[in-house]
């Protein structure tokens, strides 16, 4: 399975992304609001990612130096070496990642344009859902159907 089939049985298309400058409780607001783990950010208005803030990286900071940091712009606390995939990754290798990383979310990036992100939840349930249907399959053959 590749990432273009993931994005494609997606709910919805598109990144939310946040400005470089925009404040870390916008930021917050933006994932409370969308229910999301992390925002892009882009300086750009969503062509290409800057960096990604997630929800973790803002109570870590919370923790660190309380609620003044909901003041300061997202570029302080995102993280500024994104790692990215392109549509023709495939989930195992895009699962090794973010093992690998730690991490949950990644961008998606075509020739140098971002053009969505898959969550580790999103892989997870398009794994299910071809093990199912293979699954549907097997006993279809072993039944004679």
């Amino acid at each position: 399975m590749l990432v273009q089939q993931i994005l494609n049985s997606k709910a919805t298309t598109g990144v939310l992304t946040v400005s470089p400058d925009a404040k870390v409780s916008e930021a917050a607001k933006v994932l409370a609001d969308n229910r999301i783990g992390s925002v892009v950010v882009s300086a750009d208005g969503g062509k290409t990612a800057a960096g990604i803030l997630s929800e973790r990286d803002i109570v870590r900071e919370l923790a660190a130096h309380g609620k003044d940091c909901l003041d300061a712009p997202t570029k302080k606390y995102m993280t500024t070496k994104v790692v990215t995939c392109t549509s023709q990754t495939s989930a195992q290798e895009l699962l090794s990642q973010m093992t690998e990383g730690r991490f949950r979310h990644m961008p998606v990036v075509e020739d140098g344009k971002l053009i969505g992100l898959v969550t580790i939840g999103d892989v997870v349930k398009a794994q299910l859902s071809e093990l199912a249907m293979e699954k549907q399959a097997l006993e279809g053959m072993i039944m004679g159907h």
